[in-house]
């Protein structure tokens, strides 16, 4: 029974090997196919422990040589069936890899290269680089936030404010009935002297100095400043207004025709700035007043500046800062084709270039005297070049529609109170019957001074009763290049000139200087309900102290030459809304009688 069981026991573990050595034999690829062991009792050992075990099995008698060659057979098999599964799945593997190396040549771009194995280390590392990647992006444009705004748009500011606005105009009496509008001259057609080139009242356009007025306006803005990169930002602000005037953005309800009419939009702003470093800026295109200038006697406070602009400040002491601004702006380019027809068909002439320019320079300091006392004083020198009107050529005028070579020099934009001066040079005043000193002459007017302003400016800031500020400002102006005996050589009368009970011309009473000295009490800013703040002051402003075109367009309803007192005051109404209240009465300094109050109550709205 032992021998039995022995003989079950060594064939159980035959079959086990067998089984075992399929894998093994699969691997065996250098066997002869159709040699394969041979099992007997006389059989030499063989170089496959499988086939020796099966021969010592048939020794011992356990196995027959018929069943160890069945055994045998079986296990060959299986090793031939295992060598052809793993030659079929390299093959196919094989085809796969030169399948998907050809796909990735295709959509690789020259130059890639592949690793055929990543370490888990390496994958880890580019796994982690990846992730940071993709939401450094998601955060920058905004995809990994619901709600956020993509990265190009956290650059753009938007800001804006809206201002409704009632005016009233109210005339005292004894105002001369014809305040002459050298502007409607000047813009449209030229005006129609008579042969002695006197002012002729009664065909002359003039301003209203005799009607009360009622009007309602308002003022809307809306801009954006952009961050750009490396130190730039570019800005652009769109307004309102009846017209491009450069010293207001007010539109009248029922303007522009009536009838609900829609109203015009004007670029207000447009501008690229760098700042390389906190103290120093670089300006190009149309952008805020670059100088600084506390009132609004020589510059109107809204006014934008056309060209390049260098303002620099730094803090050299503790609590003293110096500052300067330049810059140059074209106040007018000559038109590429300006030119005009001859009257003897010799053909067409082009005219010479009358560009008009600005160039300005302002140095001034900041100064901390104590911690509740702020004291900033500036001093700045402009220079207006080629403003000056000049007599033209002798110049032959048949109709309004023919040109002389200084017509270049009128300014296309003016309020009142500079002096003008006549630009054609009509030596031949043509006849026309009905006329009342029998013969006509086609007039544009320029200005009759230079410009070259010296401007001295101060603020004192007292703070002892913070919130509430007491802030005392002050202004004077000098034009430098005003002659007044060349001006009132080539003015035109009454443009300036006193006035005499039998009117004949009275002398030339024009001025070059002016001063505005006002004092605000209350908070410095209006931003919450509650806020405010009350001011009055005095302004004095003589005809030629300043071009006209470029201050307050409020005070007397704009221009120079004028004088008088205003008082007003803001009070907060909400956040980022007030309403403000201003008293202004202005008179004429030179020239002929003019007076007027002026009256405005405004809401307005900062977002």
């Amino acid at each position: 029974m032992w021998r039995e069981m022995k003989t079950r026991e060594l064939a159980a573990t035959a079959l086990m090997l067998i089984a075992c050595a399929a894998p093994a034999a699969a691997q065996d690829d250098g066997m002869p196919q159709g040699k394969r062991p041979t099992v007997s009792r006389d059989a030499p050992p063989s170089s496959n422990a499988t086939v020796n075990l099966i021969n010592l099995l048939v020794k011992q008698g356990t196995l027959s040589e018929e069943q160890a060659a069945v055994l045998v057979k079986q296990a060959d098999d299986e090793a031939y069936v295992a060598r052809q599964a793993t030659r079929d799945a390299t093959a196919k593997a094989e085809g796969a890899e030169k399948k998907a190396t050809s796909a990735a040549d295709a959509t690789s771009p020259p130059g890639t290269k592949r690793v055929t194995y990543v370490p888990e280390i390496v994958r880890k590392q580019l796994r982690e680089e990846i992730r940071a990647e993709v939401m450094d992006r998601a955060h920058k444009e905004g995809w990994a936030s619901p709600g956020a705004y993509p990265e190009w748009a956290q650059r753009i500011r938007f800001y804006g404010d809206i201002r409704a606005r009632y005016e009233g105009i109210h005339y005292p009496a004894g105002n001369y009935g014809f305040y002459e509008n050298f502007n409607a001259i000047n813009t449209g057609n030229p005006f129609l002297e008579d042969s002695t080139n006197a002012f002729n009242q009664y065909f002359f356009p003039t301003y209203n100095a005799t009607q009360d007025r009622n009007r309602f306006r308002f003022r809307a803005r809306l801009g954006a400043d952009v961050d750009l990169y490396d130190g730039f930002t570019a800005g652009l602000r769109i307004a309102t207004g009846d017209s491009s005037s450069p010293v207001s953005t007010n539109q009248t309800f029922g303007g522009n025709g009536g009838n609900f009419s829609k109203y015009a939009l004007w670029l207000d702003r447009a501008f690229i700035k760098y700042q390389p470093v906190q103290d120093l800026v670089a300006s190009v295109g149309r952008f805020d007043n670059p100088f600084w200038s506390p009132t609004d006697l020589v510059w109107y406070k809204d006014l934008g500046f056309d060209g390049f602009a260098i303002q620099a400040r730094h803090e050299v002491a503790d609590g003293f800062t110096p500052f300067f601004a330049g810059g140059a702006f074209p106040v007018f380019n000559t038109e590429l084709n300006a030119g005009l027809n001859t009257a003897d068909l010799t053909g067409p002439v082009k005219l010479a270039s009358r560009d008009r320019w600005l160039f300005g320079a302002q140095g001034g300091f900041g100064a901390r005297i104590d911690p509740e006392t702020t004291l900033t004083l500036a001093f700045a020198y402009y220079d207006f070049a080629n403003i000056r009107g000049k007599l033209s050529s002798p110049c032959v005028v048949y109709t309004a529609s023919d040109v002389c070579d200084t017509d270049l020099l009128r300014p296309l934009f003016a309020q009142k109170g500079n002096t003008y001066m006549r630009l054609r040079d009509v030596p031949v005043v043509l006849p026309t019957v009905g006329f009342p000193s029998g013969s006509l002459n086609y007039q544009y007017y320029g200005l009759a001074s230079d410009f070259r302003p010296f401007v001295a400016s101060a603020q004192l800031d007292l703070a002892q009763f913070n919130p509430v500020h007491v802030i005392l400002d002050a202004e004077y102006v000098w034009n430098t290049a005003f002659d007044r005996s060349a001006v009132a050589a080539v003015a035109v009368f009454p443009n300036n000139f006193a006035g005499t009970t039998d009117g004949s011309p009275g002398p030339y009473n024009g001025g070059n200087q002016g001063w505005l000295a006002r004092m605000t009490v209350g908070n410095k800013e209006i931003k919450h309900l509650w806020d405010w703040n009350a001011h009055v002051g005095y302004k004095y402003l003589e005809s030629d102290a300043m071009v006209d075109a470029f201050v307050d367009s409020d005070f007397g309803l704009g221009g120079t030459n004028l004088k008088g007192y205003f008082i007003g005051g803001n009070v907060g109404l909400g956040e980022n809304i007030w309403g403000s209240v201003r008293w202004m009465s202005a008179n004429n300094i030179a020239g002929l009688p003019y007076k007027v109050d002026i009256v405005q109550l405004d809401l307005s709205a900062r977002f």
